[in-house]
């Protein structure tokens, strides 16, 4: 069975594997202990790891001393990360932005002694156990495998699918990707896909989403590579008069989860759990702390949100209520 490896092909390790035991937290009590969360961006997301790490930091009594938010710019990344190690931070949790800049920027973090877990991404020729505690990650195959059986679901089990593709170098996009294509491909022999589309801009999205639909009319299903293009393939099918094609996606997302609890295009969203990705980072960046061996790297699981599960598997994925609009749709 294929499955998720890291970026140097990394076996993965289930984040189920990764806890603190009462001796484990008893030796990190009372020490003095702090931490520093150095994220990539704000979303949602972002604000259910947040929640897992610190959980699990309060329950060793280790304090957050740092929070910030890089706005998707490297360079501003890097201020950050002088920023907090000011503060003597003993483990930072942080998703890199740019392999290069960032294995400058985290250098001195290292020669300091801090104890660093990445989330799905690694700062270049860092070395496991010497520079960096573990990469965090999603299982991104078990995310396109799910997507794949629930568009396949939704059709029968047969017909015709485009495949809407994150055209761009990035382990996380291309792993979810291909996953659901090699599924479609070796489990599903009476569904085609007949159309291919890469995309990098997701304004661009409905535009060419038209396009496939204009020559391909009868598609029964679109898989389409994360949230934010899967809204501009909705604006398109709408556009188009179209009520068959159905699409599946991933991540959650407001709009797409509107249409799919109104019994729209969208059958079902693929997430990955974030609180628990924290709580796992936060646990390894401690277990290394104590001098702990561990893991190169860690996945936390896939789950497949439907109208059926939409509010269940909202606070699942991001420890928070699913937004109202989709609350009351449900009524």
């Amino acid at each position: 069975m294929a499955q998720t490896v890291g970026p140097a092909g990394e076996t993965a390790t289930p984040s189920a594997d990764i806890a603190l035991s009462d001796a484990d937290l008893a030796a990190l009590k009372d020490k003095g202990y702090k931490a520093a969360l150095l994220w990539h961006t704000s979303s949602d997301f972002v604000n259910a790891v947040s929640a897992g790490a610190k959980d699990e930091f309060a329950r060793a009594g280790v304090e957050v001393v740092v929070q910030t938010d890089a706005g998707f710019d490297a360079a501003r990344q890097r201020s950050d990360i002088e920023t907090a190690l000011a503060a003597k931070p003993n483990v930072i949790l942080a998703l890199p932005l740019d392999p290069v800049t960032s294995a400058e920027a985290f250098r001195q973090a290292v020669s300091d002694g801090a104890k660093l877990v990445f989330l799905s991404n690694l700062p270049a020729d860092y070395k496991h156990g010497t520079d960096y505690a573990a990469i965090v990650t999603d299982d991104l195959f078990q995310m396109g495998k799910q997507a794949a059986d629930a568009l396949a679901k939704s059709i029968g089990g047969k017909g015709k699918v485009g495949w809407i593709f994150h055209d761009a170098t990035y382990y996380v996009t291309n792993q979810r990707d291909n996953a659901f294509k090699t599924t479609i491909e070796k489990d599903y022999p009476d569904i085609k896909i007949v159309a291919e589309q890469g995309i990098t801009d997701p304004a661009r999205a409905e535009e060419l989403a038209s396009a496939m639909l204009l020559q391909n009319p009868d598609l029964d299903g679109i898989y389409v590579t994360w949230a934010e293009p899967a809204d501009g393939v909705l604006a398109a099918l709408r556009a188009s008069g179209n009520t068959k094609t159905k699409i599946v996606t991933l991540d959650l997302a407001e709009p797409v989860g509107l249409d799919m609890v109104k019994d729209g295009a969208v059958v079902a969203l693929v997430a990955d759990k974030a609180y628990e990705l924290g709580r796992a980072m936060a646990a390894t960046g401690l277990k290394s702390l104590l001098g702990q061996q561990t893991p190169p790297f860690i996945v936390a699981p896939a789950l497949t949100v439907t109208k059926d599960n939409v509010a269940d598997g909202w606070k699942q994925s991001l420890n928070r209520d699913a937004p109202q609009s989709i609350l009351d749709a449900l009524k």
